[in-house]
C-alpha cells in the first residue's frame, strides 16, 4: 500500500509494529514543508547508523550526521543533514541534543522518526512555521499513545482479561476485561486492541499461540494495548506502535534519576564492578554512607548504575565511570535501577531506563539484590 504522496511504500506483512518503508525520489516542489515518517530497525548489536551532534546548547535543528552506508538510517531512506522533529511520537525540536540522544538510545531495536530534510527545515523557519503544529498536523490530534500494563493475577478471578481474534484480521486481537478485575485495575480497557505480550508482538501470533502464552504466564503478565480508534489512525498514518511510545501502567519497577550534591567527603557511596552468577558484569552502587549526599538523594545499596550525567555506562569501563563522576563538579546526576528491575526489563526486551522516575525514593520497590545477583568483586572505587 502506498501513501497518496508517493513518498513511502508500506508492506502490511511486516505488521503494525514494523512497517517497511522506503523513501522514493520526489520532484514536486512543496510550498509548505512536509515532514516524513521513517522507521528504523537495527539488526543485532548494530546502532541506528547516524550521529547526532550534542556539543552545543543552541542548535539549528537536530541534524543527522555521518549516516552510515548500509546502516539502519540509510536503509530507511534518511540522509545526512535531515532534521529530527519527533522521536517515537515525542516532539523534540525544543529539547537539548543530549535529551534527544537519550530518547533515541532508549528506543530499543526500532525507532520512529518524524523528519524534515535540511532545505525544508530552513524554509519552515524562514516562513515562521510552528514546527510542533506541523508535526501534530501530520499525525492528527486524536492520536493517543499505547499503554504498557502489568497485570498481577487475582487468586479468585485470575488476570481478568480475554483476547478474541478480529474476524478476517490475522494477528489482531480485541480485548475483553472483567469489570473490576486485575487487568482493568492495571489500565486495560474494554475494546482495546492487543499489540504486544511479554515482549512478543502479537501480529506474528495465532490465537492458539497467544492462548498458550497466557496459560504459561504464571502470576504476572505485561501487555501493550491501544484503543481501537487510535490503532486505526496509527495504521492509516503508517506509524508503528512501539513500547517506547507507551504510557506505563502498574509497572513493578522503574529506573530512578538521582541528583547528588558533592559533600566535604565526596558523595558517600562505593562503585563496584561485580560479576553476577549469570556471567554478566554490572556497576553496583554499594556502602551508602548514612547522612551522605548519596543517601539524601535516595540511593540504596545494591542498585545498578545505568547513566552518569546523561551518558550510558554500558560501554564505559569502571575507570571511565569514576572519571566522569570525579570530573562532574559539585553536581552529579545518576540513573539507577534495582537488580530485580533490570531482570524484569531484560526479560521483556526493553531498555531498563525507558520508564525513568525523577523522584522515586518513596516507591515501594524491592531494591535488594536477588540470589541471581550473588557476585564476585571486580573493581571498587569510593566516591
Amino acid at each position: 500500500m502506498e501513501s497518496n504522496g508517493g513518498r513511502f511504500v508500506f508492506n502490511p506483512k511486516e505488521g503494525i509494529d514494523n512497517p517497511a518503508m522506503t523513501a522514493t525520489d520526489s520532484t514536486e516542489q512543496e510550498s509548505t514543508p512536509r515532514p516524513h515518517l521513517y522507521v528504523l530497525r537495527r539488526e543485532g548489536d548494530e546502532g541506528f547508523g547516524f550521529d547526532l551532534p550534542t556539543g552545543t546548547e543552541k542548535h539549528n535543528g537536530h541534524v543527522m550526521r555521518n549516516v552510515t552506508a548500509g546502516g539502519a538510517a540509510q536503509r530507511s531512506g534518511l540522509k545526512d543533514g535531515d532534521r529530527i522533529l519527533e522521536v517515537n511520537n515525542c516532539y523534540v525540536d525544543s529539547l537539548l541534543c543530549s535529551e534527544v540522544a537519550r530518547k533515541i538510545r532508549q528506543s530499543g531495536q526500532q525507532l520512529c522518526l518524524l523528519v524534515l530534510d535540511g532545505e525544508a527545515y530552513e524554509r519552515a523557519l524562514s516562513q515562521g512555521v510552528d514546527l510542533q503544529s506541523l508535526a501534530r498536523t501530520h499525525k492528527g490530534n486524536d492520536l493517543k499513545p499505547p499503554r504498557l500494563c502489568h497485570i498481577t493475577k487475582h487468586p479468585d478471578s485470575g488476570l481478568g482479561v480475554h483476547f478474541a481474534p478480529l474476524e478476517g484480521e490475522k494477528g489482531r486481537f480485541s480485548v475483553n476485561v472483567v469489570a473490576g478485575g486485575a487487568a482493568e485495575k492495571a489500565g486495560v480497557l474494554k475494546r482495546d486492541h492487543l499489540v504486544w505480550v511479554d515482549g512478543a508482538v502479537v501480529s506474528h501470533l495465532t490465537h492458539s499461540a497467544l492462548s498458550k502464552m497466557m496459560k504459561k504466564c504464571g502470576n504476572h503478565i505485561t501487555i501493550m494495548v491501544i484503543d481501537s480508534e487510535s490503532e486505526m489512525i496509527y495504521r492509516q498514518k503508517k506509524i508503528p506502535i512501539l513500547p517506547a511510545m507507551a504510557v506505563p501502567h502498574n509497572l513493578p519497577f522503574h529506573a530512578r534519576k538521582l541528583h547528588l550534591s558533592r559533600g566535604d567527603e565526596g558523595y558517600g557511596f562505593v562503585l563496584r564492578l561485580e560479576r553476577t552468577v549469570s556471567g554478566r558484569t554490572y556497576h553496583f552502587l554499594r556502602q551508602v554512607d548514612r547522612g551522605s549526599p548519596a543517601e539524601e538523594a535516595g540511593m540504596t545499596d545494591g542498585e545498578i548504575l545505568l547513566e552518569v550525567n546523561g551518558e550510558s555506562v554500558e560501554s564505559l569501563t569502571h575507570a571511565e565511570i569514576v572519571d566522569r563522576v570525579r570530573l562532574s563538579g559539585e553536581k552529579l546526576s545518576l540513573i539507577t535501577i534495582s537488580f530485580p528491575g533490570l531482570e524484569f526489563y531484560t526479560k521483556l526486551g526493553l531498555p531498563p531506563e525507558l520508564f525513568c522516575e525523577d523522584d522515586a525514593a518513596n516507591k515501594k520497590e524491592d531494591k535488594s539484590v536477588s540470589a541471581a545477583a550473588e557476585q564476585e568483586e571486580e573493581e571498587v572505587s569510593v566516591l
